[in-house]
């Protein structure tokens, strides 16, 4: 019994799934040595507190489009934008599936992200070509001016 045991303990000691736990031990005491560490070193030091920006606080919401539930985590000063975003993405997807009801719920938000990728590249456009505008409106303005400095 007594080698049967040992041969036991040899193949667990020598069994991929053993060794896999000790090194994931090994891994987490290595962690908590470096959490009690940096842990001391922030303490230890006040510039530490000083200098570190404290982190954002994140919430986990629920938005529902076309009728499924997503859950989001987003920055708790972000959220008011977020139900925005969600209430407009909704109307979107449900004009969508009133249009295509066999949709799939993955296929009609496929569409709706390339149907608003399109508006916002049209946008885009319609931004760049009002750019182009003012500067046309600029450049005849200060001709203009130029012409009147000239004839006074």
């Amino acid at each position: 019994m007594t080698d049967n045991h040992n041969k036991i303990t040899e193949k667990q000691k020598n069994s991929p799934v053993k060794n896999a736990q000790v090194e994931t031990n090994q891994v987490k005491n290595s962690q908590a040595q470096k959490t009690v560490s940096t842990n001391a070193d922030t303490q230890s030091s006040p510039t530490a507190k000083v200098n570190s920006a404290p982190e954002p606080q994140i919430k986990k919401v629920d938005i529902a489009i076309a009728g499924i539930t997503y859950p989001i985590y987003c920055p708790v000063h972000e959220q008011e934008e977020l139900r925005s975003a969600v209430s407009y993405i909704n109307d979107f997807a449900l004009n969508l599936k009133r249009d295509a009801p066999s949709l799939s719920q993955e296929s009609l938000l496929v569409l709706c992200c390339l149907n608003l990728y399109e508006k916002i590249q049209t946008h885009e456009r319609g931004e760049e070509d009002r750019g182009q505008q003012d500067k046309q409106s600029m450049a005849l303005l200060n001709k203009v001016i130029q012409d009147a400095h000239s004839i006074l």
